[in-house]
């Protein structure tokens, strides 16, 4: 939560948590627990099956970007 807002994605944490959870049922995400502090947390990274979608999805938004980008090259 915190790096995303760092990063001017504002999102809150009610919504974020349910959908990191739908994404590890999926199988997109894996958990990880760090278990050093007093309180634990939970940590999401992408599975194998994760990054390989990831990498299409990169693929797909740079495809429309440009495209969108040509359209607003052009004059009216």
């Amino acid at each position: 939560l915190q790096s995303l807002e760092e990063r001017g994605v504002q999102i809150e944490a009610n919504t974020l948590y349910p959908l990191l959870r739908r994404l590890e049922a999926q199988g997109l995400l894996e958990n990880n627990w760090d278990t050093s502090a007093a309180r634990p947390r939970k940590y999401y990274v992408l599975s194998k099956t994760g990054l390989e979608l990831y990498r299409a999805l990169v693929v797909e938004w740079q495809r429309a970007t440009e495209a969108l980008n040509a359209l607003l090259k052009e004059e009216p």
